[in-house]
């Protein structure tokens, strides 16, 4: 049977575990309820937060709140707007913590370090996103834009949408970035061959792309790294 937490051990309510120990000492289900205080009538908050981490489809843990969406969260009795909007925010908080950290060793030489930059904004989308960095000639970032939101397997680059923005940012150079949602970042045919056609359009226009990243799931493939990049140049020669 459910208790209220005001019912609980004092030493098994997670305000006052926090304060004994600190956060580090709470599961999963004792940081959410924290985080969302109330529960709803006859569940208390910690264990609405163990029913929202039994829904996550993806992964276990507090991860796996990163793919639950508005509405699938509002399914759950005791979850309206409120609630719901909190949880997604963590998973954004947690996002550009990360990218923060990330930022710090950002090497544009340096395919890891725009790998781990990525990683946590682009491993957890269920759907193709492309992003194009541009820089200077001395390898500063002048900007970057997401170009497109494709599908679960697939999305579609203009060449000519991506150097209109290239062009209106002054950039010299680009480098592009995007996901595959299966979690292997394995280059795919079609990755092959639309970087074969902007490097060959940033050839004519003068606007060098240096390389292209394959984020997957904790892990990365780098057009650069691999060789593709040099094959694409010499088969444009």
């Amino acid at each position: 049977m459910n208790i209220s937490m005001k019912n609980m051990p004092e030493e098994d309510r997670p305000y006052e575990k926090c304060k004994r120990s600190g956060p580090q000492a709470l599961t999963d289900a004792e940081l959410l309820a924290v985080i969302l205080r109330t529960g709803r009538q006859g569940t208390n908050s910690l264990e609405l937060s163990k029913q929202i981490l039994q829904m996550c489809r993806y992964e276990n843990g507090l991860t796996g709140l990163l793919h639950l969406t508005l509405p699938q969260l509002k399914e759950l009795e005791g979850v309206g707007d409120v609630k719901a909007c909190q949880i997604m925010c963590i998973g954004e908080l947690s996002k550009r913590i990360s990218r923060s950290g990330a930022k710090k060793m950002l090497d544009f030489r340096n395919p890891a370090s725009i790998a781990d930059y990525y990683m946590e904004r682009l491993r957890h989308e269920e759907q193709e996103i492309v992003i194009c960095m541009m820089l200077d000639t001395k390898n500063h970032l002048l900007g970057e834009e997401e170009l497109t939101r494709g599908t679960v397997n697939q999305s579609l680059v203009s060449p000519r949408e991506l150097f209109l923005k290239a062009l209106s940012y002054h950039a010299v150079q680009i480098i592009l970035v995007h996901n595959h949602p299966s979690g292997d970042p394995t280059p795919s045919r079609e990755d092959i061959r639309i970087t074969e056609r902007i490097f060959t359009a940033g050839q004519i226009i003068g606007i060098a792309l240096t390389d292209h990243l394959v984020i997957g799931d904790r892990q990365y493939a780098s057009f650069m790294e691999c060789g593709l990049m040099e094959e694409i140049r010499e088969g444009s020669a």
